[in-house]
């Protein structure tokens, strides 16, 4: 073996150990969620709040809709009950009244790691405007409060003590649903997106 063919065998070799370290450590979801940050610096996975006018009855499926037509839009489902970190049941029905922003995540899903500086600065921004349901599908809810205070972010986090509701059952991770002050759903955002934007903060603000 010549020492090309040796230096190859050591760098493919060191590869694979790091690899292997991520993965029994876990940390490959965030070194991945790091890379998608860049995808997401572009702007071109970001919900287009300039075009949402309202989420219609084809959009859920079916949900019932308001009648008034003064009030065009999909009443959310509030029908929901959630366990937050200190193991207390909350309704999301407990935050009516607020903005809500609930988000739909996990920690083995790299999208989901990869948007959550951008809640975080605009949960920061919002403060106390709006309520941040940050809703883990983690089997083991431990890892994710874990998780949570690993990372410094500090959200309310919750997890499931009830089915979700047909309105808010996803394919797919993250998902989120903004739902305004008057209980309308508003918003469904399927996939990654920067929310620390100026035009989402915006969006966010009108539907006090």
């Amino acid at each position: 073996m010549n020492k090309k063919q040796k230096r190859s065998w050591i760098q493919n070799g060191i590869f694979a150990v790091i690899a292997i370290t991520l993965y029994a450590t876990g940390l490959h979801t965030e070194v991945i969620g790091f890379v998608q940050r860049g995808l997401l610096a572009t702007g071109l996975m970001n919900p287009n709040v300039e075009v949402i006018a309202q989420v219609n009855y084809n959009t859920t499926e079916g949900e019932n809709n308001t009648t008034d037509p003064s009030d065009p839009f999909t009443k959310a489902d509030f029908n929901l009950t959630l366990i937050d970190a200190k193991g207390n049941e909350v309704s999301l029905g407990d935050f009516k009244g607020k903005v809500i922003f609930m988000n739909l995540w996990a920690t083995w899903c790299p999208p989901c790691i990869a948007e959550m500086p951008s809640i975080k600065e605009l949960q920061d921004y919002v403060g106390d405007d709006a309520a941040f349901v940050m809703l883990s599908l983690d089997k083991d809810f431990e890892k994710a409060k874990a998780f949570n205070t690993r990372k410094g972010y500090n959200f309310p986090i919750y997890t499931l003590a009830t089915n979700l509701p047909k309105m808010y059952q996803s394919s797919s991770i993250p998902t989120t649903f903004i739902i305004d002050a008057k209980g309308n759903l508003r918003m469904i955002h399927k996939g990654m997106a920067d929310y620390s934007t100026m035009d989402f903060k915006n969006f966010l603000n009108s539907l006090k």
